[in-house]
Formats: structure tokens, sequence, C-alpha cells
């Protein structure tokens, strides 16, 4: 949920751990617990020493009479006198497990989050499972976007406010988790809010000062690039796809200094197109307002060099952000242009729908110039991506080892990024008979591959690299589903977060 502050971002609920059942103070609380699905019938998972043995069987007793089975995500409302609680809502975890994937306990507090959409305070047994993935799953679950609803359509109640997460001790490593959590969430549902605010109040300036006001917030230091600027540095791909809107172009670098001796640098880039309309080469009408979204690459970068500030990672990390805005107009680049992209490489636009591989372009040589030991990329960048691999798995081409390395966090923290190769053929198909390449190919095959071999091609040598196109993960234009929203996801915060700390671990 989102609240008035004067601090700039998301603001999440409160989070306090506890080692027993508050006896107080609860009286309007639910009570989250995981149910198992077992042979004998649902069994509650994880919950002693909080609830007693009547507690238990009370519960039992109700999820069967109600025919419940323990399945991933059912969830039930139940009222047992004996808890000091409103009311106990169970989540279903699926069969028992000696050990529990942290994704499985985090949809299961998304799914209860989203079954208690008017409950303010919450106390729950999950996080004895898994503190961070419950806290995580609770606070994204109970997101909302009601920024442009009037007082006719929009919730009167506060939604989610106050998490008590039940665990086995309080130490200050505990509430350090908790903490962990709680900003890493917050890091998505910013990145969630930039995509979901419409196009009529996010343009290439406006997204420009907010990430500027995040930035300083964080203690950043913060360049911002405006039209002129662009112009007169050679930003010939950012400038060009911007000709055609009344709202100019800007560039945005967001820069984390770790505190580390000689620490690792990583260069973070990501797709900020306020709205595209393809340009001169237009989109079809139908589902066109699905592109409020194709800047969820550069919110999730600029939420993620926060999370980085907040959590003060001992490594480097530089976020150089492009933003435009693609609009057909008696100025906008025409089909057949030659533009040259930041560093001198010409190239022949032949659609003006690839349009984010041209800023982007621009953007991967210029936060090579910082000598990154470490690049990562994202973009809404292809429809071929989810032809590919759907709606909810990006694709992660790059360097092969660092790509193989950022698909595999990506996997553990529920993202689910898949490795794909970058064929060397491919680069064929981006010739061009007047300029150094060209922006789409003459194949309809491999759509994604082409774009990221497009883009391989202004990474300076020497760099890992790694680019996620997250076409169709970015935006949930389906239902909801465990803690994703329909809506702006947030994907992939939590990947590149989880590369950040695996680079400051490990190098």
């Amino acid at each position: 949920m989102k609240r008035v502050s004067s601090e700039p971002g998301y603001q999440a609920p409160t989070v306090t751990v506890s080692s027993s059942l508050p006896r107080k103070g609860v009286d309007e609380a639910v009570l989250v617990i995981g149910v198992v699905s077992d042979d004998a019938g649902p069994k509650v998972a994880a919950v002693q020493p909080y609830l007693d043995e009547e507690a238990i069987a009370a519960v039992e007793s109700h999820l069967q009479a109600l025919g419940a089975t323990g399945g991933e995500g059912q969830t039930h409302r139940l009222v047992v006198s004996s808890l000091p609680v409103a009311s106990v809502l169970t989540v279903g975890l699926g069969k028992p497990r000696e050990e529990w994937p942290a994704d499985v306990i985090r949809r299961a507090a998304g799914s209860a989050a989203r079954a208690l959409d008017k409950v303010g305070t919450v106390v729950t047994t999950l996080s004895a499972i898994d503190l961070e993935a419950a806290v995580e799953g609770l606070i994204l679950g109970a997101y909302r976007f009601n920024d442009f609803r009037s007082a006719k359509t929009a919730p009167t109640d506060t939604g989610l406010t106050a998490i008590t997460a039940l665990t086995a001790g309080t130490t200050a490593a505990t509430k350090g988790q908790a903490g962990r959590a709680v900003d890493i969430a917050t890091a998505v549902a910013t990145a969630r809010d930039f995509v979901n605010t419409p196009p009529s109040h996010l343009f290439p300036d406006e997204f420009a000062e907010r990430a500027k006001a995040l930035g300083a917030a964080a203690g950043l230091e913060v360049e911002v690039f405006d039209d002129k600027a662009l112009a007169e540095g050679g930003y010939g791909g950012i400038v060009g796809v911007g000709k055609g809107s009344s709202r100019p172009p800007r560039l945005v670098r967001l820069i984390h200094r770790g505190s580390g001796k000689k620490p690792k640098r990583v260069a973070l880039v990501g797709k900020g197109i306020t709205f595209d309309t393809g340009g001169i080469s237009i989109k079809p009408a139908a589902n066109m307002h699905h592109m409020t979204s194709d800047m969820g690459g550069a919110a999730a970068v600029i939420a993620t060099v926060v999370l980085a500030a907040k959590q003060k990672l001992p490594i480097e990390v530089i976020a150089t952000v492009p933003m435009a805005e693609n609009m057909p107009s008696a100025t906008a680049q025409r089909p057949g242009d030659v533009l040259t992209q930041y560093g001198g490489i010409t190239v022949e636009v032949l659609n003006t729908d690839a349009e984010g591989r041209l800023i982007l372009a621009d953007a991967i040589v210029r936060a090579c110039e910082d000598e990154p030991d470490y690049l990562i990329e994202t973009s809404t960048l292809t429809g071929a991506q989810t032809v590919a691999l759907g709606s909810r798995t990006p694709g992660v081409m790059g360097s092969d080892e660092f790509r193989d390395r950022v698909a595999t966090l990506s996997q553990a923290v529920g993202e689910n990024g898949w490795a794909m190769p970058l064929p060397e053929e491919l680069k064929d198909d981006l010739k061009s008979t007047v300029a150094d390449l060209a922006n789409v190919s003459g194949s309809r095959y491999a759509g994604m591959l082409v774009a990221g071999t497009y883009l391989r091609e202004f990474v300076a040598d020497g760099v890992e690299w790694t680019h996620i196109d997250i076409a169709a993960p970015a935006y949930n234009t389906s239902g909801p589903w465990g803690y994703t929203p329909k809506g702006g996801t947030g994907v992939p915060t939590r990947t590149m977060f989880a590369v950040l700390e695996d680079i400051a671990a490990n190098g």
C-alpha cells in the first residue's frame, strides 16, 4: 500500500519480529499460517510453539469441514476463539517438504496478502519457515496503486500497515534479515509504481526528476543530461528516438560508491521509453496502452541502485538510464534514416519501433567508459521474448559465464530468468547497405537473440555483460498470482540485486 510521506518512493508496512504470539494489541489482526496437503487431510505447518494443541486442532477441524486440501495458494478464513486475533487465514503450501524453496513461501505469503486486501495488521508463522520470503511476499502481495483513483473508486481503508513476523529469535541478525526483506520489497514496489504511472504523468523529464529525488534521498551521486546536452554529447540514438515527441529525452546517471577496498564496479543500464507508439512504424491500436510499461527496465535499474545504497553494498554501482518517448510526428525519425550512436557507430533505422536498442546502445557505450567489471542491462525489448519464453520468464543473454551466473541467481530468487544464446551468424542479419549496422533483421526468426546481438556490438571488450529481456515479465496483463499483481511487476529488480550481492561477496 502507498501512504503519504516526505520520502520519495514506495512506503512499506512496518515489520516487527517476535518470538511469541502477542497476547495484546492484536485483537484486530489476522494470523496467517501455512497449511500442507497431507493424506489424512490438511495439516498446519511450523506453528509450534506459537499455537497450542487446542488451537491447532481447532484450525485443522475447521479446514476438514470446509473441504480444504492445503494445495498451493489455497486460502481459508477461520475464527478460532482460543486465539487473541480477530481471525486466522490459512494458506496452502502443497505437499510437505523437508526444505521449503523460498519462492513457495513468498508466493504463499503473497496469496495471503491478496486475500486480506482490507486488513491492516497481520501476524504470521510463515516467517518461522523463511523470514525474508514471508516478509517480501506479504508486502508485495499487499501492493496497491491508487494514485489516480478519485474518492468514488479509491479504497476507504489503508491496506496493510503492520506485519508481525514470528521467528525463533529476535536477535540483531534476525531484525537485519527482516529489514533487508523490507528494503527489497520496497525497491520492487517502487519499480512497480514507476511502471504503473501513466505516460500522461511520467514522461522523460518527470521520470528523470523522480529518479533524481530517489537518488538524492539515498545518498547517490546524480547527473541528468537534458536534450541539449544529449545532442551536444553525440547521443544520436537517444536524440533520434526522442525527435518525434514534444517531451524531449533525458539521460540519468545514478552512482553508488562502495566503501570496500578496490571495490568491483558494476554498470546498470535500463530502457526508459516512457511510451512507445512505434513511431512512424506505428504499432497496432489493440493493446498499445500496455506500452506504458516500456520503461520497466529503467524502473528496475533505478530501484536497484537505490537498494544497493540502502543496503550499503561494498561495490560501486553506476546506473545509466536513457529516457525518451517514441512518437510519430513531422519531426520523428523515419524508416531509412541513418543516425550515429554515441561512440561513432552508424545505424540505418529500418524500423522505428525497434527504438529501445537505439537508446540502450548509447547508454551502454557511455557505461563502458566507466570501465566496469560487469555490465547488466535490462529492457522490455522484444515481443519475441514472449513468443520464445512466455509471459513470466525473462531471457538472459550475454557473455557466457556471466549470463549463466545471472540466470542461476534469477531462478534462485523466483524471477526465473533463462539463459539464451547469441549465435554469431545472427550478426550477418544486421548488415546495412548504407551504414555500419541496421537496427533490425530482415528475418522473422530469433528476434530476441537478434536484439541481443545488436546490443553486443556496443559492449566494450573485456566487460562481462548480460542483457535481460523482460518484455512480458515486467508487466502482468493477466490476473494476479502469488505476490504478483496485475500491471507492473518490478521484474528484474530482485535478480539484479541478487547479482550485486553475489559480486560483493565473491567478486
